[in-house]
Formats: C-alpha cells, sequence, structure tokens
C-alpha cells in the first residue's frame, strides 16, 4: 500500500515540472536555438506523458494486488510485449529522424557572410577577422609566440595579415550569417555557448566550419566544453552579439 502511494506522490511531484520550471533553458539567439528547444520539449512531453502513465499503472498494480492476493504463476502476454516494443522503436526512430535536421547540418560557404577564425589552445580563446582586403595572413606554427603578442603565428612578411584583426572576445554582427572556423593548437577543445545550443568539437591538425545567425544582441559565454588540462575550468571568453552597424563601425575602427 505505501508503495503504490509513493510512486503516485512520486509521480505528481514529476508532473508538477512540467508547469513549474524551477530551471529551465537560457534564452535561445538562434533560429536553430529555438528549433532545438522546439524538438527538445515535444521529446520531454511525449516521454513525461509515458512515464507518467507507466507510474500510474505501476501503483494501480500494486494497490489492486494487494486487495486481490493470491499465488498465480507468472505468465506474459506476447502481443502486448510486441506491441510496446515496436511502439517504443518507432518512437525513437521517429524523435531521432526529425531532430536530424539540426546535428545532421552541414556547413557550407555562401556569398556575403562574415569569415571569423576561432584558435582554441591551451587554455584561451584568439579570435581573427579579415581586414579590408578580405583576407587572411598566411601564419606559421614556428611564428606562435604568445608573449611578443603573436599567438597565431600570423607571418609579419605576408601582406595580407598586416591588416588582420586578433582579439580574445568574438564580436558577431546581428541578423548576418556568420562562418567560424575552429582551429586547434594542441588538443582536443570544444566551442560552447549555451545560447546557441552548440557544442562543436576542435580538432587538432583540422580546420572545422560552423555556421551560426545570432538574431538577440547580447553578451554570451563562450566555454570549452571537453577537458583539456588543468586550466580547463579558466578557458572561457564571451560572444559579443552587436548591431550590424555597429559592428561594421567596430571593424573599422579597431
Amino acid at each position: 500500500m505505501l508503495l503504490g502511494i509513493s510512486l503516485l506522490l512520486v509521480a505528481a511531484a514529476g508532473a508538477l515540472l512540467f508547469f513549474f520550471h524551477p530551471v529551465w533553458f537560457p534564452l535561445a539567439i538562434t533560429l536553430e536555438a529555438l528549433e532545438w528547444d522546439r524538438q527538445f520539449t515535444w521529446t520531454l512531453w511525449i516521454c513525461g506523458a509515458i512515464f507518467l502513465l507507466a507510474q500510474i499503472l505501476l501503483a494501480w498494480t500494486i494497490l489492486r494486488g494487494r486487495r486481490h492476493a493470491r499465488a498465480t504463476s507468472p505468465h506474459g502476454h506476447r502481443g502486448l510485449e510486441w506491441t510496446w516494443t515496436i511502439t517504443t522503436a518507432c518512437l525513437f526512430l521517429t524523435l531521432g529522424f526529425l531532430g536530424s535536421s539540426g546535428w545532421a547540418k552541414v556547413a557550407v560557404r555562401s556569398a556575403g557572410e562574415e569569415v571569423i577564425e576561432v584558435h582554441a589552445h591551451q587554455f584561451a580563446w584568439n579570435f581573427r577577422y579579415p581586414g579590408p582586403d578580405g583576407r587572411f595572413g598566411k601564419t606559421s606554427i614556428d611564428l606562435i609566440t604568445d608573449s611578443a603578442g603573436n599567438p597565431l603565428g600570423i607571418d609579419p612578411a605576408d601582406p595580407d595579415g598586416h591588416d588582420d584583426i586578433v582579439t580574445a572576445t568574438l564580436r558577431v554582427p546581428v541578423g548576418r550569417d556568420v562562418l567560424l572556423l575552429l582551429h586547434s593548437r594542441d588538443v582536443i577543445h570544444d566551442f560552447f555557448v549555451r545560447e546557441l545550443r552548440t557544442k562543436q568539437d576542435i580538432v587538432p591538425g583540422m580546420e572545422i566550419p560552423l555556421q551560426i545567425r545570432v538574431e538577440k544582441p547580447g553578451t554570451y559565454e563562450i566555454a570549452c566544453a571537453e577537458l583539456c588540462g588543468t586550466g580547463h575550468g579558466q578557458m572561457r571568453s564571451f560572444l559579443i552579439a552587436l548591431p550590424a552597424a555597429e559592428y561594421d563601425q567596430w571593424k573599422q575602427h579597431h
């Protein structure tokens, strides 16, 4: 009796969390993030309804069994077992297919998008913008020196790199397509901005594209979401989303 009542109370408490959110997602700042939230909400409601139904049936079985206790030999219902197994598989595959449009997206360069390089290393972020010529200068690992202010190893002999902009925070224009080119100097890092609902591993020796389009101005934390060493907890920066005109002015005068 007590176990059945306890299950009902737990199910009721779990159901209340669907209506009163003590902790919930932060602001979504891209259309993709809104799609992720919508998909998550559908999944949560479906799984929550199944959980609630299962707990009610379990509690009902316990309470009914206490009133009609009798020795019976256990037996199953093969048709019912096949039904819920197939239903579960179909539900799982359907939810996975609906969510695949987000995680299976392939970044493709398009004309007019802002291209920014993201460089990660133990334990800091650097971001590089092309200057007025629209071209990045050449880099070499032999020229990397943090103490001399050249964390990316930009070749001073290459004229294309003279107007490159290197910063410790990432600024992007609101309402424009942005292509981030992710690089790692040493170990695997992970570019994570919770408001983007995006986590992208950064693998040494690879250039990994990530397309974003921020729709809301503001300042958002960038964290490394891959354990990368003893200073992992301090590896953070900020994504600053500026109105397009303000972004252009910043880039022109930086």
